[in-house]
């Protein structure tokens, strides 16, 4: 599956610093812009795939995956 998400990014001294904006608590510091990207990248699939396991986690009756392509 692919996605696409907005990330804002600026230099702020010597720090890149960024955040996804569709994904609350997706945010990075990094030396350079570069690794900014990468940290921000780890962090979606991080949260998605944390959340993932607790929404699932929380079903308590059987439950029906259904794929949303947007």
């Amino acid at each position: 599956m692919s996605a696409e998400y907005t990330a804002i990014i600026t230099k702020d001294g010597d720090w890149w610093i960024g955040w996804v904006e569709e994904i609350p608590g997706a945010n990075a510091q990094e030396e350079t812009k570069e690794e900014l990207l990468i940290s921000l990248k780890e962090a979606v699939t991080d949260i998605i795939k944390i959340r993932r396991h607790q929404a699932r986690s929380e079903m308590t009756n059987d439950y029906e995956e259904v794929l949303l392509a947007i």
